[in-house]
Parts: C-alpha cells; sequence; structure tokens
C-alpha cells in the first residue's frame, strides 16, 4: 500500500528544484494531499492480504526529469526507488524507504495498524511518523497518515478518512494543519479536507480546501491567488517490479503468488489454504524465536532509538549544500 503514495512521484520529485522555504512546504503539501486518492482507489472498503514478517516489498518508478525539459536532454529519466519490509509481526509493523539520488531526496517511515470497532463501523488507525528529507538544503518534514473507517459493514462497506495531520518543517518553522472530516450523520460532503500552512511567524500564508478523492483548491493569504488541483486528472506512474520468477521467495507478490491465483478464480478454499499456509509457517517461526529467545533477522532496517531506520539512507551519505 505504502508504495502508491509514490505514484505522483513527478509532484514530490520536484520540490527539490523549489528556491524558497515556502515554495517547498507547498510543494509538500500538494504531494501528499494528491497521494492519497491513488493509495484508496475509491471510497469502497477492501481487505489487504495479512503482511508476513519478513516479507519484502521491492519497485521503482521511472519519472520524466521535469528540470531538463524543453533541452536536449529533456528524454532523461530520474529513478525513484522503493523498498519496503514487515519488520515486526507484534505488533505488525511495516517500514519502507524511498529514494532519487539524482534528486537528493529521500522518505522513510515505520507505520503499524491499530483497528477498533463503532458498531456499523471499523477504525483503522495509521500508528507513527514518516520523515521527507531535502538532503541539499537540510529540510527533514514531518507528518503522519489519516485515520481509515470502513462505514456500513453489513450492507456495502464504504471508505472515508478522518482525523487531524501535522506536517512540518522544524528547520524551516512552515507547518500544515490538515484535517480530514468525517462526513457527520445528517447531511455534509464526502471526504472533505481542510488544511491552514503557516510560516515560523505563525502567519497563515495558504489555506487548501476540496475533497481527497477529487479536487483541492489552494488560495494564498497575501494577495487571493487561487490555483485548483483536479487529482483525477494527474497522471499515475506505474510501479516497475521484476518479474516473479526472479524476486526473492519472501518479495510480497512471489510469496502470496498461490494466493493471488486461487482468488484469481474465485477459489476461495483454495486461496484460504494457502493463506493459512503461510500463516502457520509465520506462527511457527515466532514460537522458536521465542524459545530461543532471539530476534528476526530483518534485512534492510534495524532499530535505532525505538524507530526503525533503512540500513543506508541517502540522507547520511550526502552533506546539505544550501
Amino acid at each position: 500500500m505504502f508504495a502508491d503514495y509514490l505514484g505522483h512521484a513527478y509532484i514530490l520529485l520536484r520540490i527539490s528544484d523549489m528556491k524558497t522555504e515556502e515554495q517547498r512546504m507547498l510543494g509538500v503539501l500538494e504531494w501528499y494531499l494528491t497521494s492519497l486518492h491513488i493509495v484508496r482507489k475509491g471510497t469502497q472498503a477492501k481487505k489487504p492480504y495479512n503482511p508476513i514478517i519478513g516479507e519484502t516489498f521491492h519497485c521503482s518508478y521511472k519519472v520524466p526529469n521535469e528540470s531538463t525539459s524543453g533541452s536536449s536532454a529533456g528524454n532523461d529519466q530520474l529513478r525513484l526507488k522503493y523498498v519496503g519490509e514487515q519488520v515486526s509481526h507484534h505488533p505488525p509493523v511495516t517500514a519502507f524507504y524511498a529514494e532519487c539520488p539524482e534528486k537528493k531526496i529521500c522518505m522513510s517511515a515505520s507505520i503499524y495498524t491499530q483497528s477498533k470497532f463503532y458498531g456499523l463501523s471499523i477504525g483503522v488507525n495509521l500508528v507513527g511518523t514518516a520523515k521527507l528529507y531535502l538532503v541539499e538544503f537540510g529540510e527533514e518534514y514531518t507528518f503522519t497518515l489519516p485515520s481509515a473507517y470502513a462505514r456500513s459493514i453489513l450492507t456495502v462497506p464504504w471508505c472515508e478518512l478522518g482525523g487531524k495531520v501535522l506536517l512540518e518543517c522544524k528547520k524551516s518553522g512552515y507547518s500544515a494543519d490538515i484535517v480530514f472530516h468525517t462526513k457527520p450523520f445528517y447531511g455534509g460532503k464526502l471526504h472533505r479536507v481542510t488544511a491552514d500552512v503557516t510560516n515560523g511567524q505563525s502567519k497563515v500564508v495558504c489555506k487548501v480546501s476540496g475533497e481527497w478523492n477529487s479536487n483541492y483548491e489552494f488560495t494564498m493569504s497575501q494577495d487571493g491567488t487561487q490555483r485548483s488541483v483536479d487529482v483525477t486528472s494527474l497522471p499515475v506512474i506505474k510501479k516497475r517490479c521484476r518479474p516473479i520468477d526472479k524476486q526473492d521467495p519472501f518479495e510480497s507478490r512471489r510469496l502470496w503468488r498461490k494466493v493471488t491465483e486461487a482468488l484469481a478464480v474465485e477459489n476461495i478454499d483454495q486461496a484460504t489454504f494457502e493463506k493459512n499456509a503461510l500463516e502457520e509457517i509465520q506462527r511457527k517461526g515466532e514460537k522458536e524465536r521465542k524459545v530461543l529467545d532471539v530476534r528476526f533477522p530483518n534485512k534492510f532496517f534495524h532499530l535505532e532509538d525505538g524507530t526503525w531506520i533503512f540500513n543506508d539512507p541517502l540522507y547520511r551519505k550526502i552533506a546539505p549544500t544550501k
């Protein structure tokens, strides 16, 4: 799921070409808000596969290099690489990391879910903080993710987002207070989002309003300039993955291949059998590690001060230049 946040990678990568702190904060906010509709892919609730500890997912995105457009190098392609790993089973923590060395930009996070029943609804909180690094500027943007709610679970389930999110850059002092409004019991719009962007002097410089699955309106406070972003018209870059037969045994698409094949022909019994077989392997491994008092040998991430960190992040290899 987290790799889907990069479907508008061109919006993300162009941030490193922006000249001012305010422009970069607005750029990060635009990427954050426009990425949500790709991840959700509509408003109908869906049940994902349960991740297995040690499961990994690798992909990359080929992104047009906008900074060379119109020149003889206009056909240059940037590459944004992503790796995700299920680093823990209890709690079920997923760590992920993405980077584009050419643009000196990278992002990392470790997230786990907490579910709660609300009568005819289920709420899923995504617990954890993501960090976006603009290495060239020495800027670190932190943000969380909104909660998701599956409504009408006994009839036709549908999904909405809710909660408050703070996106901030401590170095520049800019921040964005984002509110995902859940639908009132009577009346009201679905999927509504509002945001206020403030500078280091706590002055509101931009207001945003709209719906996360359709359109946003950005209004600058200084001169009232408005700009609309229609998320449904934005090109989505497809993730690139290695062929399944060339993937490692614990890469997601290979690991869940038999379950996926059974679901494709609507053989629910076989899909359940294959899913249970994978989960039984996980339970057996958990018992053995508990007896031996050892941790699972994670591949790409390690614990550092209670946070899962990618083993070789870009921000530790390149020094800021601005």
